[in-house]
């Protein structure tokens, strides 16, 4: 068995003295693992850097076996970064949260797509936070779970949407929601209008989208939210200013 494709590392864990077990979001065959022979070697080990681009083939004997790659730095993303703690920090929850929730061995071309795209606007260092809200809602989704912005799950409407109910994942206007804004989840503007998310928006999408991933996704497995995602959440209310937020 043999295939080639290009990949984006999620995580790696050494394996013996000098075997590498690499864990990587490819475009054509979803999330893989594989080993690398002498993937802890010097040459090689900067290619593995959690977000870097990979030219991938991986080979086994049998189809349900594990596999080896043969891999080859295409692009090295971090090191555009490696001192903007926020930016890394939001790099590493991307990479935990793919790693965590996506089924191995299926095609999930929007899922990869996403974590392009959201690379891509950390290393600008534009809009990133935004776009990273935007790919969680995008991972949800992927997975089934997507939810339903577009209008009130009261009165069909699509005006003035305020809430998102944590039981239907469905938007609700603030009139229908008011006599139970305390049970209801706020949902911030930008992401149902073109307006620039503020700071609180941006925190707001970050706790709706975390809350339907850890109930719908993470607790049904067994699961915690990856520790990454718990740090990037730190790091983001930590941190007063930020450039590229918006």
């Amino acid at each position: 068995m043999e295939w080639h494709d290009t990949g984006i590392v999620l995580a790696t864990r050494k394996h013996g003295e000098r075997a590498l077990l690499l864990h990587v979001l490819t475009e054509a065959h979803g999330r893989h693992a594989g080993l690398v022979r002498s993937g802890q070697g010097a040459k090689q080990r900067g290619a593995f850097v959690i977000g870097n681009r990979l030219d991938l083939t991986w080979r086994a004997r049998l189809a349900e076996h594990l596999g080896t790659f043969r891999a080859e730095l295409e692009k090295s993303h971090a090191a555009n970064f490696i001192d903007d703690g926020p930016r890394l920090a939001a790099l590493a929850s991307a990479a935990a949260l793919a790693q965590a929730t996506l089924p191995e061995r299926e095609p999930h071309p929007r899922a990869y797509r996403g974590v392009r795209e959201l690379i891509a606007a950390l290393e600008s260092n534009r809009g990133w936070a935004e776009r990273y809200v935007r790919w969680e809602l995008e991972l949800l989704a992927e997975l089934g779970f997507g939810l339903d912005l577009a209008r009130c799950a009261a009165t069909g409407r699509n005006d003035n949407l305020t809430y998102v109910s944590p039981r239907s994942g469905q938007a609700v206007s603030a009139s229908a929601g008011e006599p139970y804004r305390d049970k209801l989840l706020v949902l911030p503007q930008f992401l149902v209008s073109d307006e620039r998310p503020s700071r609180a928006e941006l925190a707001a999408g970050l706790v709706l989208t975390g809350f339907f991933l850890e109930r719908r996704v993470v607790e049904p497995q067994g699961r915690k939210m990856p520790p990454a995602r718990t740090r990037f959440i730190d790091v983001m209310r930590r941190r007063p200013t930020m450039n590229g937020l918006a």
